[in-house]
């Protein structure tokens, strides 16, 4: 059976293509060698199931290892103290005979408190089954427990938790796990709940002994590239891995479902088409930001999870539409409950002690989804419809006529607006007005280094050819000047002679219009408004 890449539950490696785990599995047994509890808890979709049944492979050899998942738990089983109690022994059971070196004694204990139907289970009575199996074991044991924030609403959950808790907190005098470790998105150590209809959502720490998980879940440039050599030779499509991987992680900022979506469309989407006739003409830049198009277009699960969160956190959906349009300067403060839910959820990251977009796949479709929410109110977006057969010449896209158009769209629609309505609004006006000129053939996105209230540069992908305009808030001759040279180092870095400016300027005495600018081997086109 062909390997092939894998978006869809679990990635197993006889079968799929994927990113070595060992290195980080490496790092987590170190964990559990020292006797550490711990949770991983991240975003959907980011291999915390993948993780965790490679995990109890590689530690086969010096651990008994119990995975359980609460997700196969039904509400039911955590009503009374002994419905949970007879399920987790029976889940116990399962996984004991599915372990060929685990002696048959140890199953009969959790076999009686499985068929006990006196309805007197307590919690107590297992982990006193725990405590006798973990000293009679011959190797130290590890529990594994995936999906654990499916229960957490729920508080013999967090009694359970607390057993545990308490079963560590003794270890030095009863035989407990060798370690606990938890995955879940939600981190069980701050989870809020409600027990009751009547009850105020509170906070609740039984997990409180957890260490702090520093593994990267996500893959490196590296990593990617040695998934990529696999799949080469299989294929031996001349792609140029370094690159590929490269660009791929530039992209995702290595999210594991982002990775494998953006290989899988390249092998299985965009290869054997008219305009990619083989993977080999598929495995390229061009044929990766067509990829990255498919992808960001597509309504998958995980996209519905994040948007989803929009709706359910209003606080959250400021939090991200300040970042992508305004460029405002949020610190990284996990304290702040608005960024903790937005790290949690996968939304944005640390760098260097700011908040960010997550990845540029993320951001894309969060641009997409705040435009889209303003089409049908926005003079600007009808304008962009209205004109966009005349900036598109024999299949290239006519960046100085699209600014051209905006320039004269926007004085007519906003030329007496408030500066300060205009200096948070105006890059998202010029957003509106590109989107239906490039759409369903072209793509857009924001270099996050150069993101801030002053500039940003826009990177505007149409067939294969890019584009670069810089947007940013007038500030006088020498800053512009500084500008202009910033935006010349950065056609450098794309291997351009021509880059475009785009300068919202609120001086009265202002010029508008379109010039040309010549800067050493350059060429700037500047509009100002």
């Amino acid at each position: 059976m062909a390997k092939y890449f894998n978006v869809n539950g679990t990635c197993k490696p006889d079968i799929h293509y994927m990113v070595n785990l060992e290195s980080k599995l490496k790092k987590i047994k170190h964990m559990i060698d020292n006797g550490q509890y711990f949770t991983i808890n991240k975003a959907r979709q980011y291999g915390k199931t993948t993780t965790l049944r490679a995990l109890s492979q590689y530690l086969t050899h010096d651990y008994i290892v119990i995975s359980l998942d609460f997700q196969k738990m039904s509400s039911s089983d955590f009503e009374h103290e002994s419905a949970f109690v007879r399920r987790l022994a029976g889940e116990i059971l399962k996984r004991i005979r599915q372990t060929p070196d685990i002696p048959a004694q140890a199953l009969h204990p959790f076999l009686e408190l499985f068929n006990d139907r006196s309805g007197h289970s307590k919690l107590a009575d297992i982990f006193d089954l725990f405590s006798d199996w973990c000293a009679a074991s011959p190797r130290p044991i590890v529990l594994l427990i995936d999906e654990v924030d499916t229960a957490a609403n729920n508080q013999i959950f967090l009694d359970f938790l607390a057993q545990l808790r308490a079963a560590y907190l003794d270890s030095d005098i009863t035989p407990t796990f060798q370690s606990v470790i938890l995955a879940s998105v939600y981190d069980i150590r701050n989870i809020r709940r409600k027990l009751r209809a009547d009850e105020e959502h509170k906070t609740n720490s039984p997990w409180n002994i957890a260490a702090k998980f520093r593994v990267n879940m996500s893959f490196s440039p590296e990593e990617i590239a040695e998934m990529l050599k696999e799949y080469e030779k299989d294929y031996h499509t001349g792609m140029d891995i370094e690159k590929i991987s490269d660009l791929i992680y530039a992209r995702t900022s290595g999210y594991p479902y982002l990775v494998s979506s953006l290989c899988k469309y390249l092998d299985e989407e965009i290869a054997d088409t008219a305009e990619f006739p083989d993977k080999s003409h598929a495995w390229t830049e061009y044929g990766l930001i067509e990829a990255e198009k498919l992808l960001i277009s597509d309504n998958n699960t995980l996209f519905q999870s994040l948007t989803g969160k929009l709706t359910d956190h209003p606080e959250l959906r400021s939090v991200l539409y300040g970042l992508l349009f305004t460029g405002r300067q949020i610190p990284y403060v996990p304290q702040n409950p608005y960024i903790d839910v937005a790290v949690m959820f996968g939304f944005i990251k640390n760098d260097n002690g700011s908040a960010v977009i997550s990845n540029r796949i993320f951001e894309s479709v969060l641009y997409n989804l705040f435009i889209s929410e303003e089409f049908a109110a926005s003079k600007m977006y009808d304008a962009g419809i209205q004109d966009r057969n005349q900036f598109v010449i024999d299949g290239h896209l006519d960046v100085r006529r699209i600014l051209e158009k905006f320039v004269e769209t926007f004085h007519h629609l906003y030329g007496d607006a408030d500066e300060t309505f205009l200096e948070d609004a105006g890059r998202r006006y010029f957003m509106l007005f590109l989107k239906p000129i490039i759409n369903g053939t072209g793509n857009c996105y924001v270099e996050p280094e150069t993101r801030n209230r002053e500039r940003m540069d826009l990177v505007i992908d149409y067939h294969g050819e890019q584009h670069i305009c810089e947007l940013k808030i007038w500030r006088g001759n020498a800053y512009n000047e500084r500008g202009e040279e910033q935006l010349s180092g950065y056609l450098d870095h794309f291997g351009l002679k021509k880059g475009y400016m785009l300068s919202f300027n609120f001086n009265k005495k202002k010029t508008i219009g379109v010039k040309e600018v010549a800067l050493g081997d350059k060429v700037l086109i500047e509009a100002v408004v």
